[in-house]
């Protein structure tokens, strides 16, 4: 008895490990309580997300299935054999259409086509309302007609050439290529110099194409060049001589030093010997000159 006693006798060493025992198996269940609730609660949410999930795919699925069945508008006359057999047609229905298409034929309706591929009505009672033929074919008009029309060659009328010193702002732009700027251009080029003196003179005006030139020429010519304003280059003062449209001040300087050391310029052949002289426009720049 005295023994067995003895057994639940503890010393305060081995109350104290009992205590730390108990608190130790008291913190373990309460850890795996809290972990297995919180295992538990978020169960729902991570459902809830696959649901999402499967959700979008189920819905991209329905789209592509719609989408795979979906015809939209097109033109038979270009059925390609992909499109064909997509479409519920044969192999010999296809090979129809391609080899009427080979003559450099086309189909433009709906009785044409099943004439051509010998489809079944049913078929073509389903793909026809979807056919779409080029405008001019489903709107046979006298307004199409027209529109046509004015793409028909017209009547050559003869063209009486004008006095280019003459010509007005909607002449000018009544030319091929001259639109509203380059008209005003052309007319301030003029007003600078006092008139033309040669149709080579568009060359040299920056923004004017070779065919609008050409198109210049056959309505105008310089016929009247009473009004040019002619320059004394002898006399002039080298800032007068930059005035000058196809002067500048450089060249103005070239011009006056020139004609100081050879006692002036005499004839057309010195200016080819000016520094900086535009040589190309020399036979031009000459008919503006007094010597």
């Amino acid at each position: 008895m005295n023994r067995l006693k003895s057994y639940f006798l503890f010393s305060k060493e081995h109350r104290s490990g009992i205590v730390l025992l108990l608190i130790l198996i008291g913190v373990t269940q309460l850890s795996y309580y809290w972990y297995s609730n919180s295992n538990i609660s978020d169960k729902p949410k991570d459902d809830k997300a696959w649901l999402l999930v499967q959700n979008e795919i189920d819905s991209l699925k329905q789209s592509f299935s719609t989408r795979k069945d979906t015809i939209y508008p097109f033109n038979p006359n270009f059925i390609t054999d992909y499109k064909g057999y997509k479409l519920g047609m044969s192999v010999a229905e296809i090979d129809r259409l391609h080899q009427f298409r080979k003559q450099n034929k086309y189909v433009n309706s709906a009785e044409d086509f099943q004439k051509v591929t010998k489809v079944s009505d049913k078929l073509l009672l389903k793909i026809s309302p979807y056919f779409k033929f080029p405008d001019w074919v489903t709107n046979k008009s006298s307004s199409t007609s027209e529109k046509f029309h004015k793409f028909l060659p017209k009547e050559k009328v003869a063209i009486v050439q004008k006095d280019i010193n003459t010509a007005t702002r909607e002449e000018l732009i009544a030319v091929y290529g001259i639109g509203e700027k380059l008209a005003d251009k052309i007319l301030n080029d003029k007003e600078k110099l006092g008139g033309f003196v040669s149709m080579e003179q568009f060359q040299y005006i920056w923004g004017i194409s070779p065919e609008a030139i050409a198109d210049l020429e056959k309505r105008f010519v310089v016929k009247n060049v009473s009004s040019v304003k002619k320059i004394a280059i002898n006399d002039l003062s080298m800032k007068e001589l930059a005035k000058f449209p196809y002067f500048n001040y450089a060249l103005a300087k070239e011009i006056v030093v020139y004609r100081t050391m050879n006692n002036g310029i005499k004839e057309i052949a010195d200016l080819t010997k000016i520094k900086g002289m535009p040589n190309e426009k020399i036979k031009i720049i000459a008919l503006y000159l007094e010597f």
